[in-house]
């Protein structure tokens, strides 16, 4: 196997894996180095401009590889791609997207030639001024609706306006007045603002690029409840992404969370010691401890923190009619040293009452030596002599 080296180091990852692509929603072909394995199927995964994907048919049996520019069926013309997957990954991925296998009835023409490379550079120059012109067009037009990006086909014989729109829009005026404009077909296509996100791309608050815009190509509706079932405080400033909607990460760990907290006591369950009788505050679903409180009140000062196990141990006692001397055992509770954070256990400002004491000391030296009389030399004592 072919590895990709870096340097001095081994990546182990194989060149026709990675391939020559720059794009967002990249993938890695780990099926690339089977043998035969381009042969599996004849469709192909080619990907345009930011997160547009789509499936054609390799019939002229073309040798292609992860990365090579294609020029593809279009309606009408051609259009150029970068080739993204290759063999029996194609089809997993179809049936990810619920696609059937004959969804790829469009053709793969060509590797992309130096002219198709031409005519795909000078469509794509376009871009930009359009989008700027056809905004200055739908405010004109006073419609309600966004136009986000525009995209032109390889050949330059038609343009794909994405748009985000809150309510139905009648765009018929708009698509004349941009066909006679620009002299292209138009075609419009609405997106919501998890899409618009995904095609524009940026970094979130994790410090790493969106995922819409690296992985993700299916979106799910997510939910408050995800951030419920998390003990995330239900801040909007922070549960929002770009998109200004939830953002996608919340959904990822719910599963685990409600696998969790099925392990973890109900809330509305007292627990009754020989005194007292203790209602749950608030739970540490991953760690598996429970702290309880004798008035409901979580910054009471009376906190015990059980573990999960020690409180279904005390719902049964109870149920028995036994009642504990104490909530907490051994192993967890009040008996229990608490964890010091270690910038608690000295001040901070340690180092500067030592600058401060070592510029004291140094005052005090210097006006001790100019307290001190001064010692004659031999010389000054001969003459005075």
């Amino acid at each position: 196997m072919k590895e990709f080296v870096c340097g001095s180091y081994q990546r182990g990852l194989s060149i026709k894996a990675v391939g020559r692509q720059d794009k967002q929603l990249n993938t890695y072909d780990w099926l690339a180095d089977v043998p035969g394995g381009d042969r599996m199927t004849d469709l192909v995964e080619v990907q345009f401009k930011n997160t547009r994907k789509d499936y054609y048919l390799n019939s002229n049996h073309l040798s292609l590889s992860k990365g090579d520019v294609v020029a593809v069926e279009a309606s009408p013309g051609h259009d150029i791609g970068t080739v993204t997957l290759t063999g029996a990954l194609v089809t997993l991925q179809m049936s990810k997207t619920h696609l059937k296998s004959d969804a790829g009835t469009k053709r793969i023409y060509r590797i992309a030639r130096e002219s198709d490379m031409e005519k795909y550079a000078e469509a794509k120059a376009l871009e930009h001024s359009t989008m700027i012109k056809s905004r200055q067009i739908a405010k004109n037009l006073e419609l309600d609706m966004k136009i986000g990006d525009v995209e032109y086909q390889g050949d330059g014989s038609k343009a794909i306006f994405y748009y985000i729109a809150d309510q139905r829009v009648d765009f018929r005026t708009l698509i004349k007045v941009l066909a006679e404009e620009f002299h292209v077909r138009i075609e419009m296509r609405q997106i919501g603002a998890r899409q618009e996100a995904g095609r524009i791309g940026g970094i979130g608050p994790c410090g790493r690029e969106l995922c819409c815009a690296t992985w993700m190509k299916n979106f799910v509706t997510v939910s408050t409840a995800a951030a419920r079932s998390q003990n995330v405080s239900l801040n909007p400033q922070k549960l929002a992404g770009q998109c200004a909607k939830l953002k996608c990460c919340l959904n990822y760990e719910v599963s685990i969370y409600m696998d969790a907290a099925s392990h973890i006591p109900a809330r509305d369950i007292s627990l009754e010691t020989a005194d007292k009788v203790y209602y749950q505050v608030k739970t540490d679903v991953i760690a598996g401890l429970v702290c309880y409180s004798p008035d409901k009140n979580i910054n009471s000062a009376d906190l015990v923190t059980i573990t999960a196990k020690r409180a279904f141990e005390v719902i049964e006692m109870n149920r028995q009619g036994q009642k504990p001397a104490a909530l907490s055992d051994d192993d967890m509770g009040q008996g229990k040293p608490a964890i010091v954070d270690l910038a608690e256990q000295d001040s901070l400002t340690r180092f500067d009452k030592a600058k401060k004491n070592k510029h004291k000391n140094r005052n005090r030296h210097n006006r001790d030596r100019n307290r001190s009389p001064k010692s004659n030399t031999p010389q000054e004592e001969a003459t005075a002599e």
